[in-house]
C-alpha cells in the first residue's frame, strides 16, 4: 500500500508539539476498519466499556486489546503502512505493536472524553511511543484535541477513572491535577478530519474529545505502537490494559509474542 507522505516539518512538529495531523493514513483501510468496528461491537471483548452514567443521553462503547481476534484490525495493522509512518515520527527504526483501541460515540451522546495522558495508565515508558487516532466518520465538532506540547511536561497528569472520578492509582502526589486547557490558555490543536486521516500523538500528550451532539456516528479507531527505547514499567496498581500474567520485568522490551514487532 502507498506510503503517506510523512515530511520533515511534519517529524519536527510531532517531536515539538506532541501531535500532528496526517491525512490519509487509512483512506484505502475505511470500510476494513468500520467492518472490524462492527464485528468488535457485536462480539466486545473483556474489557468493553459503556461509558455513560443513568440518564446521560446516547452511547459511549470502547473496548481495547482485540486484534488477535478481529481479523479486520490484524490486517490493517500488519498490511498498511502504518509502522513505516510510527518509525518515521517516532524517528525509530523498530516498531511493536502495544494495542488498539476502539470509540464510538453514537448520535447524541453529549458525553466529552475527559482530557487525560495515556501513558500514565500504561505500564510502558519511553520516549518513542504514537498513538494513531482515526474517525471512522467525518468529525467536525467531535475531533480529537490535544495540548501542543504537554508530553514534555516535568510531571505527568494524575490518571483517573472516567466514570467513577476516582484516582487510578493510590499514590496522587506525583501527578499534576487535570489541567482545564481551555480555561487555562493553553494551545489546543484539533482538525476537521474525513474518514482514514488520522492524528498521531506521543503517549503523554494530553488530550480529550468533546462530546457528539451531532445526528450521525462518530466511529474511532485508534492503534498504539512503541519504538525502540521503550521499555517495561511497574504501576502502582493494576494499570490499563492489564495484560494479566506477562510476566515482565522492570527494564524489559514488551514480549515479543503478546506484542509483536512490526518493523525492526
Amino acid at each position: 500500500m502507498p506510503i503517506p507522505e510523512i515530511t520533515k516539518d511534519m517529524v519536527e512538529a510531532y517531536q515539538r508539539d506532541g501531535v500532528v495531523l496526517i491525512r490519509g493514513l487509512w483512506a484505502d483501510w475505511v470500510d476494513v476498519l468500520r467492518a472490524g468496528v462492527e464485528r468488535n461491537m457485536a462480539e466486545p471483548g473483556p474489557y468493553a466499556a459503556e461509558n455513560l452514567k443513568p440518564g446521560e443521553g446516547g452511547r459511549f462503547f470502547d473496548d481495547y486489546c482485540n486484534w488477535d481476534r478481529i481479523p479486520e484490525f490484524e490486517r490493517v495493522i500488519r498490511e498498511s503502512a502504518v509502522a513505516d509512518v510510527a518509525a518515521r515520527l517516532m524517528q525509530s527504526a523498530r516498531v511493536q505493536l502495544f494495542h488498539d483501541h476502539v470509540l464510538v460515540k453514537e448520535p447524541g451522546t453529549s458525553k466529552p472524553t475527559p482530557w487525560h495522558q495515556d501513558g500514565p495508565y500504561y505500564f510502558v515508558e519511553g520516549r518513542q511511543t504514537v498513538s494513531f487516532w482515526s474517525p471512522l466518520d467525518p468529525v467536525r465538532e467531535a475531533s480529537l484535541r490535544c495540548v501542543a506540547g504537554s508530553h514534555r511536561w516535568e510531571k505527568e497528569v494524575l490518571p483517573t477513572r472516567w466514570m467513577a472520578e476516582t484516582n487510578f492509582y493510590p499514590d496522587s502526589d506525583k501527578y499534576m491535577p487535570v489541567p482545564d486547557p481551555d480555561a487555562e490558555g493553553m494551545t489546543v490543536l484539533e482538525w476537521q478530519m474525513e474518514p482514514g486521516d488520522a492524528v498521531a500523538f506521543d503517549y503523554r500528550t494530553l488530550h480529550g474529545a468533546r462530546g457528539n451532539t451531532t445526528a450521525s456516528r462518530r466511529r474511532a479507531f485508534s492503534l498504539r505502537l512503541v519504538g525502540e527505547d521503550a521499555r517495561y514499567v511497574e504501576r502502582p496498581g493494576r494499570t490499563s490494559p492489564p495484560y494479566p500474567g506477562h510476566g515482565m520485568q522492570p527494564g524489559q522490551r514488551l514480549r515479543e509474542d503478546w506484542f509483536p514487532v512490526l518493523r525492526a
